[in-house]
């Protein structure tokens, strides 16, 4: 995934060059990542339709709302790091590996599995990051850490709606 880490703004932050930039690569991916899971809640938020329709819409928001703090939180690593956080939602559009969300899935049950399988593709890629970033930035590893907590005990929710 492209980011824009060829020129570090100085920090004090005494980690070596080469560990800020591909700490910054690995959280602006997911920042991508969030912020496209962010929209495609609200997309599933704003069109759910079906007999539990206000349960699952307050819920969808309640989820959506975690995932705003966690795009904060996770950009302000970046910039703290000396990069640049995020990135234009052109650019977003092009470099998400999240499945595009399918506007005619209005049915409750349908929209909880399409979002249970973005959640968990989005939750996967933060236990992936914990690995590669506890070695060489335990912050950013610890960061990681409390977005993928959020992260399962949320699809954890989706999956508790869905019938097996």
């Amino acid at each position: 995934m492209a980011t824009n880490v060829s020129q570090l703004k100085r920090t004090r932050i005494d980690l070596p060059e080469d560990v800020k930039k591909r700490m910054i690569e690995l959280l602006n991916t997911h920042v991508v990542h969030l912020t496209d899971l962010w929209n495609q809640t609200k997309l599933a938020h704003w069109n759910v339709r079906g007999p539990h329709f206000l349960s699952y819409h307050e819920m969808l928001d309640d989820l959506a709302a975690h995932l705003v703090e966690a795009i904060d939180d996770v950009a302000e690593r970046a910039t703290a790091l000396g990069g640049v956080a995020g990135l234009p939602v052109q650019d977003l559009a092009q470099q998400t590996k999240l499945p595009k969300w399918d506007l005619s899935v209005t049915q409750d049950v349908e929209v909880l599995k399409a979002l249970a399988d973005r959640w968990a593709i989005v939750a996967n890629e933060a236990r992936k990051f914990i690995e590669e970033s506890e070695e060489h930035d335990p912050d950013t590893a610890d960061l990681f850490t409390e977005v993928s907590r959020q992260l399962d005990q949320d699809l954890w929710f989706l999956e508790a709606h869905i019938e097996q």
